[in-house]
């Protein structure tokens, strides 16, 4: 059994006109969020072997945030051209080249493509937006990352910094 991560980037700031997408950074709000969310995993217990984010600066900004509040072990985080808006498919092909010796693994990437990807997966699962800074935690019925498939994966819970309980929202068993 593997577990997937799926991270949308935190608030981004839209106050230099000028600056290209990918060189656009968070928030100030987006600067708290992350560690915070980082720090709820933690509080469950939970942890992240690998992170792999898109190339965009909000995205690297929101990896780094949120690893440090769930203290990932981790060296490293890396960075795939592959989740930067190029859909599904670019998605999946992440997944499988993850490192088997890796059991749970969180991307960083960006809506549409998050709230479209995660509402694929299980269809106890649907929401319009995943907001920034939401995670969606995936059980995935896999030994090998190279193996995964929507079918083998559903969705356990979904969580987002406004979620004032503070409690995961759990996804119902199909």
């Amino acid at each position: 059994m593997k577990t997937l991560y799926l991270l949308r980037h935190a608030k981004s700031s839209w106050s230099e006109p000028g600056l290209g997408d990918q060189q656009r950074p968070l928030n100030k709000r987006g600067m708290a969020d992350a560690p915070v969310m980082g720090e709820r995993l933690q509080a469950r217990d939970e942890s992240i072997d690998a992170v792999v984010t898109s190339p965009a600066l909000r995205a690297q900004t929101t990896a780094e945030l949120f690893t440090h509040g769930c203290g990932y072990a981790g060296s490293e985080i890396a960075i795939d051209p592959d989740l930067y808006f190029l859909g599904s498919g670019s998605i999946e092909g992440v997944i499988r080249a993850q490192d088997d010796r890796r059991q749970a693994v969180m991307l960083v990437f960006h809506n549409p493509d998050i709230t479209q990807f995660a509402n694929s997966i299980d269809y106890a699962f649907h929401v319009d937006n995943i907001p920034t800074c939401g995670l969606l935690k995936l059980s995935c019925a896999i030994e090998h990352w190279s193996d995964w498939s929507r079918e083998q994966a559903s969705v356990d819970y979904f969580d987002f910094p406004r979620n004032d309980s503070g409690s995961v929202v759990r996804v119902a068993s199909a």
